[in-house]
């Protein structure tokens, strides 16, 4: 999972709290801004995100955020606020607000309010 943000943000995963530019998940670390964090994370991975965020790729995992730029994930549900580009997701549901650009899922529902 990558996230960059457009200032310092804040991102939930799995319940510890991370602050940032830039959030990455690789092999079941999590780093900031280049930094790798304390601890490991295992199996499903829930992101919450608080703040503006420009790009978010994520393999697998919920993950939820308000403003975006453009999500992209291959497996896990999304839901969000506002997204000025597109939302691609390969599996999973996709529940949203306005959206830009797109939204194109594999297998799931999509519903935009």
């Amino acid at each position: 999972m990558n996230i960059k943000m457009t200032g310092n943000g804040r991102v939930v995963v799995d319940g510890r709290e991370f602050v940032g530019n830039n959030v990455s998940i690789k092999n079941g670390k999590v780093i900031v801004d280049g930094k790798t964090q304390d601890g490991e994370l295992v199996g499903d991975i829930n992101v919450t995100v608080h703040g503006d965020v420009q790009l978010l790729v994520s393999g697998s995992g919920s993950v939820t955020a308000e403003s975006v730029g453009e999500i992209s994930t291959g497996s896990g549900d999304v839901n969000c606020a506002n997204v000025a580009g597109s939302i691609r997701t390969g599996s999973g549901d996709v529940d949203c607000s306005h959206v830009g650009g797109s939204v194109r899922t594999g297998s799931g529902d999509v519903n935009h309010r």
